[in-house]
């Protein structure tokens, strides 16, 4: 009868009548033993973020030789790493696609890309920040 009054209920063909059943359920003393083992307020998942300090920031140098390469650079940037990027082996034309892919891996990261060089490139993920700047690369 609890399935047929709840469907009547959902499509409103019965008559408004509520009736509130309050249900204490006891906790039992294993229950209770095993909540006290785990500590409060830390899950096992979690990463302490002192460790995450004494890692420091790992700063990945690449010289690509095909466009191919410029994947991996991408995939240095997807796990947060900065990466300097030196075209001086690649052909001009190879060099600007790779610029533009990975300009677009930055923009979708929220890093930046910024040049230090006449074929260098530094690209940072979000965390890292970037300050100053080389005056020659402004001049020209």
């Amino acid at each position: 009868m609890g399935v047929m009054n709840r469907l009547k209920g959902f499509l409103g063909l019965e008559d408004e009548e509520y009736i509130e059943e309050t249900v204490e359920e006891e906790r039992s003393e294993t229950d209770a033993a095993s909540t006290k083992k785990q500590p409060m307020g830390r899950a096992n998942n979690v990463v302490p973020f002192q460790a995450r300090e004494k890692e420091g920031i790992r700063l990945i140098l690449c010289e690509p030789r095909h466009y191919s390469d410029a994947q991996d650079i991408a995939d240095n940037l997807r796990h947060r790493r900065p990466v300097v990027v030196n075209l001086h082996r690649v052909e001009k034309d190879q060099a600007k696609r790779i610029i533009d892919f990975l300009s677009g891996t930055v923009y979708a990261l929220n890093g930046d890309i910024q040049k230090v060089g006449d074929t260098i490139f530094v690209c940072t993920p979000d965390h890292v920040d970037i300050q100053g700047t080389i005056s020659s690369v402004i001049e020209e």
